[in-house]
């Protein structure tokens, strides 16, 4: 069985003062302090969540 992909995501920026989705979708992806980063499978949800905060993360290739 082939491995599955995964991306790298850093939060980058604050969620003081963002919206309450937006908080959610960063608790959704594991993330909830600055520079915290995550593994994540590449799904499509994943990815919907990244585009939904992309101002706020930052993917790194790995």
């Amino acid at each position: 069985m082939a491995a599955k992909k995964t991306i790298t995501v850093v939060q980058v920026g604050s969620p003081i003062g963002r919206t309450k989705d937006q908080r959610a979708t960063l608790v959704g992806l594991g993330l909830n302090k600055m520079n915290r980063r995550r593994t994540l499978e590449d799904t499509p949800s994943v990815r919907g969540m990244i585009n939904k905060v992309s101002h706020l993360v930052k993917v790194v290739e790995a």
